[in-house]
């Protein structure tokens, strides 16, 4: 009944009113529908970007850990080849000592025996480098600072082979200093040598 009071324009308004109320509808279920989907999106967005931040948080600390580690491998490693030169030295001097000792013993007994005048006296002892296992360096024929000399670099070969072994036995995995080569190894000959010299000059 109420169509026939309406006109063409009339029923034209109100279907183009259904229509645009039809499209709000829709429009307002794709806003939520994009609302939705981009509170999820930036939900994920946040997720990853604290899975990102935890993860270069650990691998720093994982860092910091392994250098850590690191050097305090290298300070055990440090102490210990300290620790070797150390004792390596005090023995290599406390062997001298001993051999230099023993030296003096026989050399006065030489010049007491000489001075008492005896004659035909059994040979001068050989002369053995310290207690402690020093092979035998000098021999009856050798003269006394010829059997001091000898039994003097005897001893240094000695301590320097315990020294190359002992330096070798040191671990030093993961660490980044490394093991002595053969410079210092060298370096420690030479300055042994002086010393052997000097010593067996005086």
């Amino acid at each position: 009944m109420i169509l026939r009071f309406l006109n063409i324009q009339g029923i034209a308004g109100i279907t183009a009113s259904f229509a645009l109320a039809i499209l709000l509808i829709i429009a307002k279920g794709e806003t939520r529908h994009w609302k939705k989907a981009s509170a999820e999106f930036e939900l994920l967005y946040h997720r990853e970007q604290a899975a990102f931040a935890g993860t270069i948080a650990n691998y720093r600390a994982a860092a910091d850990q392994a250098r850590a580690t690191d050097r305090a491998a290298a300070e055990q490693v440090a102490d210990e080849q300290r620790a070797i030169n150390e004792r390596t030295e005090h023995e290599f001097q406390d062997r001298l000592a001993a051999a230099r000792a023993h030296a003096e013993r026989l050399r006065v007994q030489s010049k007491s025996a000489a001075d008492s005048g005896s004659r035909g006296a059994a040979p001068m002892p050989g002369f053995s480098a310290a207690p402690g296992g020093a092979a035998q360096a000098a021999s009856d024929r050798l003269p006394l600072p010829d059997a001091l000399v000898a039994t003097e670099q005897a001893i240094q070969l000695d301590e320097l082979i315990k020294w190359v072994r002992q330096q070798h036995a040191v671990r030093v995995d993961g660490v980044s200093g490394e093991r002595p080569q053969g410079a210092e190894a060298q370096s420690k000959v030479d300055n042994n040598a002086v010393s052997v010299g000097s010593s067996s000059r005086d």
